[in-house]
């Protein structure tokens, strides 16, 4: 089977569990994002479904290694699979989670992928990465967290922030710093076992769109020596391979956003009639489905071909950051453009349109801000350092 062919199989697979097991759950997500609601953002038994479901479909460890039960799919394919997801504002990710699966692949120990590798591949675990710090963002130049080692333990203090997933990750890969180098020097990769003591979730923070992200405080937490993933001082550039991979797949996910945004203005443009003409009629509707189309097309060429080199193992690292940009702003853009044409309607809290217009907001964010991306863009194409 060639690698297309096998790419339309798991887009139509994935585009099947989408209409027929996350659309249908939007109404009782959406109920549990309006004001003073009590409803979980799914049941117990919800969530056991689109597990159950989904695994007897096959969709569980896609891009995970063959010889640890994954499908090992092409990046390409993967695209496919993520935009399809986009097309719903229910939050589900089929395990594992691919971009630390990355991180688990490049730098792991053999006994670190039997321990944690392989369950998260089963979707027996969860994790979370902890990267950014307050004050400091991303920037490694400004992370403050550390590691020393004593006897045989590391020992962690420090603080981050922004990080999803956290209370319900069984295990967090930690970026710390060893040693006293700047900038990129002496950040490691460590990974802590939740209820490690020391290791402090100490506040939830709300984001936009309903979601939340936490601040985690490291108050000399122990680890074991066997702790670190990967080499010390070297955590940098596994912590890059695991930020394009997540990038690789926004981009992916703002294309299914897009298409739904799309169809959403286009049923809406069919109907409506203002002044005794259809809004499908007007002009500058017709300029917003053109330009939509147009954007959505051009990104998928560019997430296909940023895939197929991640495949032949180049570095992706400038074609990453434009999807990123393009990407996110393109998926923003037509939410705005279909919540518009939908007048007050694309206002209600009650369509997936405000969740993914939300979600799209978030993606600029998230990741690396636009802005950045922009300035590496620009300096690699000025041939700068840095």
């Amino acid at each position: 089977m060639s690698t297309d062919e096998e790419t339309d199989m798991i887009r139509e697979t994935v585009a099947k569990f989408v209409d027929r097991e996350l659309i249908p759950l939007e109404p009782h997500y959406l109920k549990s994002k309006l004001p003073g609601s009590d409803h979980p953002e799914l049941t117990s038994e919800q969530k056991q479904r689109l597990r159950t479901v989904s695994k007897d479909l096959g969709l569980w460890g896609l891009d995970a290694p063959e010889d640890l039960g994954g499908h090992d799919l092409p990046t390409r394919t993967m695209a496919a699979v993520h935009e399809e997801l986009g097309r719903t504002c229910v939050p589900f990710v089929l395990p594992p989670d691919s971009p630390n699966l990355r991180m688990l692949q490049a730098v792991g120990t053999e006994a670190q992928k039997r321990k944690y590798m392989q369950p998260y591949i089963e979707g027996r675990m969860v994790s979370a990465i902890a990267i950014s710090e307050p004050g400091a963002g991303g920037d490694p130049a400004a992370m403050k967290t550390r590691a020393m080692l004593d006897g045989d333990r590391w020992v962690l203090n420090g603080r981050k922030i922004w990080i999803s997933n956290a209370r319900a990750a069984d295990f967090i890969i930690v970026m710390a710093r060893v040693g006293s180098d700047a900038r990129q020097g002496g950040i490691t990769s460590f990974i802590v076992e939740k209820g490690t003591p020391g290791f402090v979730i100490e506040r939830e923070i709300p984001m936009l769109g309903g979601g939340s992200t936490y601040e985690i405080v490291f108050e000399d937490c122990r680890i074991p020596a066997d702790s670190v993933l990967g080499e010390i001082g070297k955590g940098y550039a596994p912590m890059q391979l695991r930020l394009r991979t997540r990038r690789l797949e926004m981009g992916s996910t703002c294309i299914g956003i897009a298409r739904r945004a799309l169809d959403m203005l286009c049923e809406h443009a069919r109907q409506r009639e203002t002044f005794g003409v259809k809004l499908a009629d007007r002009q500058a509707i017709q300029w917003w489905i053109a330009d939509i189309s147009t954007r959505m097309h051009a990104c998928r060429l560019m997430v296909r071909d940023t895939a197929d080199k991640t495949d032949r193992g180049e570095d992706v690292r400038h074609e990453a950051s434009m999807i990123k940009v393009f990407a996110t702003e393109m998926a923003y853009e037509a939410c705005d453009h279909a919540m518009q044409t939908l007048g007050a309607l694309g206002m209600t809290l009650e369509l997936p349109l405000n969740a993914l217009w939300q979600k799209a907001r978030l993606m600029r964010m998230y990741e690396g801000p636009s802005e950045v991306h922009r300035q590496s863009i620009a300096r690699r194409v000025l041939g700068l350092r840095g």
